[in-house]
């Protein structure tokens, strides 16, 4: 079994920042990929950020430039610093982990950001 436990979110000013954390445990395998997901409320869940074992990085395109993805292989940790912070990056932030072989999808139990004046 795998375990996320996420860190980090809460109210933040517009053109504020904030860093989420993610640290995974269990039995996680050699080869995975991890991420970032944003679900806010009435829409569907969304892709954020992934990065790969290797340090290889997707963001969505409404991201770019503000977020930034980075993972600890050794603490098995992945992070998500957000600058420059709308009021539509409001949504609940889920990390997630997936073995590359089994194509398990692992989730955490999900962080609230909010961004308001």
């Amino acid at each position: 079994q795998v375990q996320l436990v996420e860190s980090g979110g809460g109210l933040v000013q517009p053109g504020g920042s904030l860093r989420l954390s993610c640290a995974a445990s269990g039995s996680i395998g050699r080869l995975y990929l991890m991420g970032w997901y944003r679900q806010a409320p009435g829409n569907q869940r969304e892709l954020v950020a992934t990065i790969t074992g290797g340090g290889t990085t997707n963001y969505a395109d409404s991201v770019k430039g503000r977020f930034t993805i980075s993972r600890d292989n050794a603490k098995i940790t992945v992070y998500l610093q957000m600058n420059s912070l709308k009021p539509e990056d409001t949504a609940v932030y889920y990390c997630n982990l997936r073995n590359v072989i089994s194509r398990n999808d692992y989730w955490g139990q999900g962080t609230q950001v909010t961004v308001s004046s």
